[in-house]
């Protein structure tokens, strides 16, 4: 189908024709840019509602500032669509997240305009500042903006680099775009801080006046700069429930102001321009602005997939079978189910409760489930302190995310023996949102850990039954359990739990010449092609060894004692990764197998459908035909 943008947008290339524009028709801008990105996401997908709520914000930074020169930011990336049809990719707009097309996320090696790359929140005023202080350094007049939303703001990397851009005497903009959303609402006291900020009309209006009046007073003996900024204070204070922390990190803050109006936001980025150091503009926006069912329920919205953009009906696939759950549904009925026989169980998620499915637990037991916010270092640490207490915690985690918690499961958990069970959501690729979101380096560098236990499970059952076995009270070590995006392959899987014994695998089938290991999820690719090789009398072996660390030695005996050719299948980089333990089992006990492991390669994977990525980096169920058949190629010729 093809789309068309308004006529204002379709003759704008680049932000120099955007300038061209008069400010009278920004508005008319604004409008066809919000209705190109309804009409292309409608129909091709990706994230929604964040980009509808940033569409005037955009307009009026590449109408403003002179980009690239000028650097803009953006933290997380979701909002960013509209900057990229502003910068020269609106034709190619329609093949954002597909693969080999666009990135979901800013890029820097797809455009000039995409100064820094993210996916990860709370990045972009670390990175700003970096630009800042890098041109003042250089010598250069470049312009360094920050665009954060407040539920990125909530991290603590935010904090940190404010807190150096006080005192960094730079040149850098911050404009927190206000809508109290993230993916789910956002939750803390900063929440509340910002509302009570946005919602003080008498804070602003005094605000105001008192920098108008300190303009015209008499600055000398009696009067000095330094009592005029006391008196700023001390009004702040009064009219406000609480003085403005981003002041006190020395930020000059402005705010907050309406972040959809067009001309307002043009002529106070003009302004800000033109005053030097660090300086925070606040605006207030809807997330979802101009769809009415986006603005309504913006959880919803955030990334719907395809839909009817007339009526608001979100397209999905018509099944006429039952289909097996999502692995995130799974965890999330279970361990209800878990917490309501065993009283010690908790669940913690950082700003992730409908991706993760705690979302069931929060509804009925809202005292024992917790979303903490854009914050995974505290969410582990606060598990650890749960656990010291006899609390069995359930700390649930995208893979990719739990990346910045690391020093804390080794410092606050694995040191210390505690029991939290780190359940990873999202581990291996997960298609469209890319290198930013593949979980492709949990087993890696969770299995150098000492004190860990890692498993995976190969489908629903198994990922119920190392949840049951996780909270039993005999384990008394961090519990890792990995699971990818999407759905699993059991229609019927809520059966009764049962007890895994730790470090035990299990043989699925005997077969002759050659055996396939598989961990996790990829076991079911295996099993789909020993069932694809056996009319070409091809009969390997299976077995699934469900736990990396501690690894089932006595199976691993069985395997190299009986087989010659050993292939290996992970969705996990193969750099350290479960094949790796296999090898260093071999080596460590003088066993000689041609060993060929499949898995992520030691490469940046792009974006793409799951099927996409998995063929291309080999590990699919083709991938282990042609693999097996590669090596049984001398052995078949000589049987012949």
């Amino acid at each position: 189908m093809q789309i068309t943008a308004g006529p204002l947008l379709n003759s704008i290339n680049t932000p120099q024709d955007l300038k061209k524009v008069s400010r009278e028709q920004l508005h008319q801008v604004c409008d066809e840019l919000r209705q190109y990105i309804i009409d292309v996401v409608s129909i091709h997908g990706g994230h929604f509602s964040a980009s509808l709520g940033v569409v005037e914000l955009s307009v009026a930074l590449h109408y403003v500032y002179n980009t690239p020169y000028d650097q803009l930011v953006w933290d997380v990336g979701h909002q960013a669509y509209g900057h990229k049809i502003l910068t020269g990719r609106r034709d190619q707009f329609v093949t954002n997240r597909k693969y080999k097309g666009l990135s979901g996320f800013p890029k820097r090696s797809e455009s000039e305009y995409d100064t820094f790359g993210d996916g990860h929140s709370s990045t972009s005023i670390s990175a700003a500042l970096g630009m800042a202080m890098a041109a003042k350094y250089k010598g250069e007049n470049r312009k360094s903006v920050a665009i954060i939303g407040d539920g990125s703001m909530t991290a603590g990397m935010a904090f940190e680099a404010m807190n150096h851009a006080g005192i960094a005497d730079s040149d850098v903009l911050i404009i927190l775009n206000d809508n109290n959303m993230s993916i789910d609402p956002n939750v803390g006291a900063l929440r509340e801080y910002l509302t009570d900020i946005s919602t003080s009309p008498t804070y602003n209006k005094v605000r105001d006046e008192i920098w108008n009046l300190m303009g015209k007073l008499p600055i000398g003996k009696n009067f000095t700069r330094e009592m005029a900024s006391k008196m700023e204070a001390s009004v702040k204070g009064v009219v406000s429930k609480s003085s403005n922390i981003f002041e006190a990190l020395q930020l000059r803050y402005f705010g907050p102001i309406d972040g959809h109006n067009i001309a307002n936001l043009v002529d106070t980025l003009n302004d800000l321009k033109e005053i030097p150091g660090p300086k925070l503009l606040h605006i207030i926006t809807v997330k979802g602005k101009g769809y009415a069912l986006a603005e309504k329920d913006q959880t919803k919205w955030h990334a719907p997939g395809l839909f009817d953009k007339l009526t608001g009906e979100i397209i999905k696939k018509k099944i006429e079978t039952p289909q097996p759950p999502k692995y995130q549904d799974v965890f999330g009925h279970s361990i209800v189910e878990l917490a309501k026989v065993n009283p010690q169980i908790m669940g913690v998620t950082p700003a992730m409760p409908s991706g993760s499915s705690l979302k069931f637990m929060m509804d009925e037991m809202p005292h024992r489930a917790f979303d903490v916010g854009i914050c995974e270092q505290h969410a582990v640490t606060l598990s650890a302190g749960l656990a010291t207490q006899g609390i069995k915690v359930f700390c649930n985690i995208y893979s990719s995310f739990m990346q910045r918690a690391y020093d804390q499961v080794i410092h606050d958990v694995a040191i210390q023996k505690l029991p939290v069970v780190f359940c990873l959501d999202r581990a291996g690729l997960v298609g469209e949102d890319g290198p930013t979101h593949h979980g492709c380096y949990d087993i890696a560098f969770f299995r150098c850990i000492p004190n860990m236990i890692i498993s995976a499970p190969m489908n629903e059952q198994e990922l119920r039954n190392l949840m049951y076995t996780a909270q039993l009270p005999e384990i008394n070590l961090p519990f890792v359990i990995r699971y990818p995006r999407g759905e699993g392959v059991m229609v019927d899987w809520q059966k009764p739990f049962e007890k895994i014994e730790i470090g035990k695998g299990r043989k699925l089938k005997d077969g002759k010449n050659i055996a396939i290991l598989s961990f996790g999820h990829p076991g079911n690719f295996v099993q789909t092609a020993i069932r694809n090789l056996r009319p070409e009398g091809i009969d390997p072996a299976h077995y699934d060894i469900r736990f990396v660390k501690p690894l089932d030695t006595d199976l691993l005996h069985e395997v190299f004692q009986n087989y010659s050719m050993i292939i290996t299948v992970e969705d996990a980089t193969v750099v350290g990764g479960f094949g790796s333990a296999i090898l260093e089992f071999m080596n460590e006990h003088n066993y000689n197998a041609k060993i060929k492991i499949l898995g992520i390669p030691d490469a940046i994977v792009e974006h793409g459908t799951l099927k996409e990525l998995q063929n291309e980096c080999h590990y699919d169920t083709n991938a282990i035909m042609d693999t097996v058949k590669s090596l049984l190629g001398k052995t078949l010729l000589t049987e012949v």
